[in-house]
């Protein structure tokens, strides 16, 4: 009798165990949510103030969450919440913009300025390639 129970109680924590295993964790749901935006996107600046150039338009990859550049004339980095909130910083030719914003679905947009607080303006972005 005490090793039916035994018996039991082992395939019980055994089914347990792989009961919990294929629930997933909240950190594994934020990621896939952070994961929604991955893709390819399009992103037009629009200067508002200060004498930078008028518009600028950028192709950025976002891959897990992490933001890239997808030219080499340029170096792009920042990353997306599972919210859609967004921080980026682009890079290029010793001056750089950092902006922040909210990606909802297949578009965004948001505010940026320079480092040196010299320009400031909106982004727009829009995906251009489906999910990986």
């Amino acid at each position: 009798m005490k090793n039916v129970f035994r018996s039991i109680f082992v395939v019980t924590i055994a089914g347990l165990l792989v009961a919990s295993a294929s629930i997933p964790s909240e950190a594994a749901r934020r990621a896939a949510r952070a994961r929604s935006f991955d893709g390819t996107w399009s992103v037009v600046i629009s200067t508002v103030y200060g004498d930078c150039p008028r518009a600028l338009r950028y192709s950025l990859l976002i891959y897990g969450g992490r933001v890239y550049s997808e030219d080499q004339s340029f170096q792009a980095y920042g990353a997306t919440a599972p919210s859609g909130a967004i921080r980026v910083t682009v890079a290029q030719g010793g001056q750089s913009a950092s902006g922040a914003g909210r990606l909802s679905g297949n578009a965004g947009g948001g505010w940026w300025r320079t480092a040196s607080g010299q320009c400031s303006g909106q982004w727009t972005a829009e995906r251009r390639a489906a999910n990986y």
